[in-house]
């Protein structure tokens, strides 16, 4: 029991004394602790990790933290209570909420700390400059002197620091009447430019306010803001009275009565917009016959039309601005010309040479030059009225813009002038006789009297046109065996002038022009008589026709001429298909040609007619490779085919064109053939391909001996040469060399006995008596050594055996036969050579041991 009791006291001291969490002050400058002095960017992203409360529990409980808002104020932070992570959930802005209260807690579970902190939240360059009191609508006088300074623009930035200081700009620099002092915003006339309100009533001035800059999201940002200035201009008193309507004419009529008004002249204050009143009165010039009214300025006659003495009055009027005081200020004047006319009783009427005329007649070229007048037209207008009765207009009707007539305003009397307009339009092709009316008409009577006079114009044609052909070219097909003076193509040109000038003389040039001809008059271009066309030779023909007038006018098409091919060539096979080679397994090639000019006439097929013996070679048609059939693939199967042991056949070939009528040409071609294992090394290929053609080895043997004879020419050049510089005659050191001992003959050479008749001599192998002298310059003098004995005469070799042995080679088969002539040192030791004879050697003794002939 007592134990029980001294535990319970325990734990009861041990509850008392639980002391409560508390936070780390870390300082303004960290981002844990309990967030004293704790200041945030207002261009913190939402959603950024921005402070971590941090602290601790005196008995090492694990506590919580948490984080609170008044009920008035938005949340703007979350917490993670586990581990004290502040994150930012609400947008931040400085210029409407620049402190944040939060209150922050702290628990262990037991005992709970809380904390009310104040957040600053810092500027950042987020606002752009704003103009205030806008619009902005001034009126400065006209007469403001420059440099004075007329408005003064205001723009607030909300921003803190460089971010909220503003400059200001003008954007429309190009007026350069006004400036703008950057700092204050304040606006003035520029030095030396001056307003008018008669020129310009209004400007409008862009202003820019720009932000000092500053940083905003991790970049540094300039935010600027624009308005416009309008300023009016407001006029003053500075410019004189203007008339309006100015040159000023009247006319008193005969049936005018006094008191008549005749016209009214209109004058205005040049200030227009605070205009004064004018007053009109009259200078000099009225002969008390009129009288104008000062204020409206109507001016009337005041006496009876036949009272006036004159036939044309000049008045000077004069005008008066008067100021808002009553003074009189700025005066001008003007001239007003009045006319005295009778009534309008007469229309206008036409004239010619011999009194009143209504028509008019004239014959002249077509195309005249424009602005050319018709001086074959003498026409004269008249009004008989007087003044503004006597005033018409002249016009022309139907003309349809080709000509135009002067003058058009007509007062009383004038002399007609047509003058061409439209040059193109007077075309005798198209049309011969031209008409139109001249018609005259009052302007300013109610009557409106007029007239008319007919115009006939006869045109005369002119060599105005080029021949111009029916195309620009002309496209021709002739077969290639036409005879001479075949018709080609027709080709025509026109020239729509009449007479002499509108016929046509063709003629034609140029390169492919050699083998044509052309029908001066019809245009029909035909073939030489002696021509021959070959499309083989030239397929194709190009030149020019020329069509010509009788004054030079010409124009040019081209002719392009096709020869058509005509199968007229048989196919023609080379020169050296009379014999060739096959070794077995790889095909022989014969090629024919057809010089015909054009497929299918120069495709050529080739086909076997014949073939001794028959069913063994394959031809293809198309490249004309010859093959042996699959089953003739060795010697022995050929010899087991044909009697003939020199394995020479002939085969009748055929070329055959594909034209229409076919041509085709036949040879006979001898195909030798050879086993492939008789065809290895260089020596040997150079002697097979050299075979159908001897020329070749001649050609490389020349070349070979060519070489030599410039070799030595060199060497003893150089040696000739040295001896003339020694100034020495040295003597001649010959030095003969004995000839070696002819080698042993032995019984293996007796098989290389060939026919004269064949190929196969291309291989015997022969034997030259070595005959080398060589001479030498030498400083000592030795006397010429005696010429060597000749060879004992070569041993014949006797036959081992009375059989005569056949092998096929290149061109027929090596006979067994007495050489007479030695085999060269050098032919025996060429390895091409040794390995033909070796293989061969092998064959025969095979055979002889078997004794049976060799096939």
């Amino acid at each position: 029991m007592r134990v029980g009791w001294i535990l319970s006291q325990a734990l009861s001291t041990q509850k008392r004394a639980n002391f409560a969490p508390y936070f780390y002050d870390n300082g303004a400058s960290s981002t844990n602790g309990n967030m004293a002095l704790f200041s945030l960017s207002e261009d913190t992203p939402v959603g950024s990790h921005v402070y971590t409360l941090n602290g601790t529990d005196p008995e090492g409980d694990f506590v919580t933290y948490g984080i609170s808002f008044e009920s008035s104020s938005r949340n703007f932070f979350s917490i993670d209570p586990n581990f004290g992570n502040i994150t930012l959930i609400e947008e931040l802005d400085r210029e409407r909420e620049d402190e944040i209260e939060a209150i922050i807690s702290i628990s262990d579970g037991i005992n709970r700390v809380s904390e009310k902190v104040l957040i600053l939240v810092t500027d950042a360059n987020d606002e752009a400059p704003q103009f205030i009191n806008t619009p902005y609508i001034i009126l400065v006088p006209e007469d403001t002197p420059a440099g004075s300074s007329i408005f003064k623009v205001q723009a607030l930035d909300k921003d803190t620091g460089s971010g909220g200081s503003v400059t200001y700009f003008l954007q429309n620099l190009h007026s350069n009447k006004f400036t703008m002092d950057r700092h204050s915003g304040v606006l003035r006339i520029s030095v030396g430019a001056t307003l008018d309100y008669e020129k310009s009533r209004t400007h409008f001035i862009t202003v820019l306010a720009k932000d000092g800059g500053g940083r905003l999201r991790g970049d540094y940002v300039v935010f600027s803001a624009t308005t416009t200035i309008t300023i009016n201009v407001d006029d003053v008193q500075d410019t004189a009275p203007i008339f309006v309507g100015t040159p000023y004419y009247g006319y008193v009529y005969e049936d005018s009565h006094p008191g008549s008004e005749i016209l009214t002249v209109v004058a205005v204050d040049g200030d227009r917009g605070n205009p004064n009143m004018v007053l009109y009165n009259f200078v000099n010039g009225s002969d008390e016959a009129f009288r104008i009214n000062e204020t409206t300025g109507a001016i009337s006659v005041v006496v009876s039309p036949s009272q006036l003495k004159k036939e044309v009055y000049e008045l000077r009027v004069q005008v008066s601005e008067v100021s808002s005081s009553g003074v009189l200020a700025a005066q001008v004047s003007t001239t007003v010309t009045i006319r005295v006319v009778d009534l309008n009783n007469h229309p206008p009427t036409f004239y010619g040479e011999n009194g009143l005329q209504n028509m008019f007649e004239l014959t002249m070229y077509e195309h005249p030059s424009e602005g050319e007048i018709l001086r074959g037209l003498r026409i004269t207008v008249n009004d008989s009225d007087q003044g503004a009765n006597a005033k018409f207009n002249l016009r022309l009707v139907g003309a349809g813009g080709i000509f135009r007539v002067v003058p058009q305003t007509v007062l009383n009397e004038a002399q007609v002038t047509i003058i061409v307009e439209n040059s193109a339009a007077i075309d005798f092709e198209k049309i011969k006789l031209l008409t139109f009316k001249l018609l005259a008409v009052e302007v300013n009577t109610p009557e409106k009297f007029s007239s008319t006079a007919d115009i006939v114009i006869h045109l005369l044609d002119t060599n105005d046109n080029v021949p111009k052909f029916s195309s620009d070219y002309y496209i021709a097909r002739i077969p290639e065996n036409s005879p001479g003076g075949s018709n080609v193509v027709a080709v025509a040109a026109m020239d729509p002038d009449s007479g002499l000038w509108g016929e046509v003389k063709y003629s034609i040039y140029g390169a492919g022009a050699e083998l044509f001809l052309i029908h001066p008059s019809a245009g029909i271009i035909y073939t030489q008589p002696w021509a021959a066309l070959d499309a083989e030779v030239t397929s194709k023909y190009n030149f020019y026709v020329k069509a010509e007038d009788t004054e030079g006018k010409y124009s040019l098409a081209e002719v392009f001429v096709t020869v058509l091919d005509v199968n007229d060539h048989s196919p023609e096979f080379d020169e050296n298909i009379q014999e060739t080679t096959m070794v077995l397994g790889t095909p022989v090639k014969i090629e024919a040609t057809d010089h015909d000019a054009e497929e299918p006439n120069n495709v050529v097929d080739y086909s076997i007619m014949q073939a001794e013996p028959a069913n063994v070679f394959d031809i293809n048609e198309s490249t004309g490779e010859i093959r042996l059939k699959a089953f003739v693939h060795s010697l022995d199967i050929i010899h087991n085919i044909t009697k003939n042991r020199d394995c020479t056949w002939s085969v009748l070939v055929q070329a055959k064109d594909r034209g229409s009528p076919s041509f085709s040409t036949t040879a006979v071609l001898k195909i030798d053939i050879l086993d492939e294992t008789l065809h290895r090394g260089p020596m040997a290929a150079f002697l097979m391909q050299t075979k159908d053609n001897p020329m070749k080895a001649v050609g490389v043997l020349a070349g070979v001996i060519a070489i030599m004879v410039v070799i030595t020419v060199f060497i003893s050049t150089a040696m000739f040469w040295r001896n003339k510089k020694s100034n020495k005659i040295l003597p001649i050191r010959r030095v003969i060399r004995k000839r070696p001992s002819p080698p042993s003959r032995t019984i293996r050479a007796e098989w290389l006995k060939f026919k004269r008749s064949h190929a196969g001599d291309k291989f015997a192998v022969k034997d030259e008596l070595p005959n080398e002298n060589h001479n030498n310059n030498s400083l000592m003098f030795t006397p010429p050594p005696t010429a060597p004995a000749l060879p004992p005469p070569p041993t014949p070799i006797p036959k081992i055996s009375p059989t005569e042995w056949t092998v096929p080679t290149v061109s027929g088969s090596l006979t067994p036969k007495h050489t007479r002539k030695l085999l060269k040192e050098k032919a025996l030791e060429s390895p091409v050579q040794s390995a033909l004879v070796s293989e061969l050697k092998q064959k025969f003794e095979k055979k002889a041991m078997d004794n049976k002939p060799y096939f």
